[in-house]
């Protein structure tokens, strides 16, 4: 039988955010910009990323992914293409408040537990953020052998679970960090490596790394 061609997709978390900072649900707002760490961090990523070659680039097009990817473009030369497909979770009334807040919600239960059964207010479902997403990539990933893709917590770790074959009801279980990169391989859906943060600089003065509790919107990550 004739070799399928496969394509090795690199999904990139954007960097840490001034929403990370403040422990707020962005969701879609675009004037989130990254924090100072989150820029260093985009430096950092820039650095290991210039060890492939893509044959495409694709982002959110949201200010905190446009601001991770600058660096990378602009040592390569390069543009990258922003597609709605890969736009954060529509959080609806949800949006802007502070995570410890929502936390409190009776919704919150569902969305850490059974979060195919949620709709936020005014918003989105995980459902239809995972369909949207992945049929993104997989049409992307079409005729190439390596593409880039620069998106969200939530939205990168429905990926995951889809190629994992796991149900959307377990995607909780992963963990996204700020700046990471994970990689998938298609059409056989090989997850070769999920949240690899080892590019980045180490955290500083010895502090211990922690769980973020708050993990919707893919968490903070270390500190």
């Amino acid at each position: 039988m004739a070799k399928v061609a496969g394509c090795e997709v690199i999904l990139v978390r954007h960097a840490h955010s001034t929403a990370n900072l403040k422990g707020i649900l962005a969701g879609r707002d675009n004037r989130v910009a990254l924090s100072p760490r989150g820029k260093q961090e985009a430096e950092e990523l820039a650095e290991h990323l210039d060890l492939f070659e893509f044959d495409g680039i694709f982002s959110s097009p949201l200010r905190r992914c446009r601001e991770t990817i600058a660096p990378f473009l602009e040592r390569r030369g390069s543009k990258a293409l922003y597609l709605d497909g890969l736009l954060e979770m529509e959080y609806g009334d949800w949006s802007g408040k502070p995570l410890a807040s929502l936390a409190k919600e009776d919704l919150w239960k569902s969305i850490q537990t059974r979060p195919s059964t949620v709709r936020f207010p005014h918003g989105e479902s995980f459902s239809e953020m995972s369909l949207r997403a992945n049929q993104t990539v997989l049409d992307r990933a079409k005729g190439k052998k390596r593409i880039l893709v620069v998106s969200h917590g939530d939205v990168i770790k429905s990926m995951v679970a889809f190629h994992l074959g796991l149900s959307l009801d377990q995607f909780q279980r992963i963990s996204i960090d700020p700046a990471s990169v994970t990689t998938v391989r298609l059409p056989s859906s090989q997850v070769v490596s999920v949240n690899v943060t080892s590019h980045l600089s180490k955290p500083q003065h010895g502090k211990m790394v922690r769980r973020d509790r708050f993990s919707l919107g893919g968490g903070q990550g270390r500190i």
